[in-house]
């Protein structure tokens, strides 16, 4: 951690930065995955419209 002492006497705290790296682009087999995901949320999402509108 990085501190600095203003002429007040305040301390000033740094966090330590985290290395930086750039995203890779998801393999064919992720894209799959996320695509299985977003169906998924899609039919959950839908299943719970039509149970509230059901219901009520």
């Amino acid at each position: 951690m990085y501190t600095t002492i203003n002429e007040d006497g305040i301390l000033n705290n740094y966090a330590a930065e985290p290395q930086m790296y750039y995203a890779e682009y998801p393999a064919i087999w992720e894209q799959r995955k996320y695509v299985l995901q977003g169906l998924f949320a899609t039919l959950m999402v839908t299943t719970l419209v039509l149970v509230g509108l059901s219901v009520s």
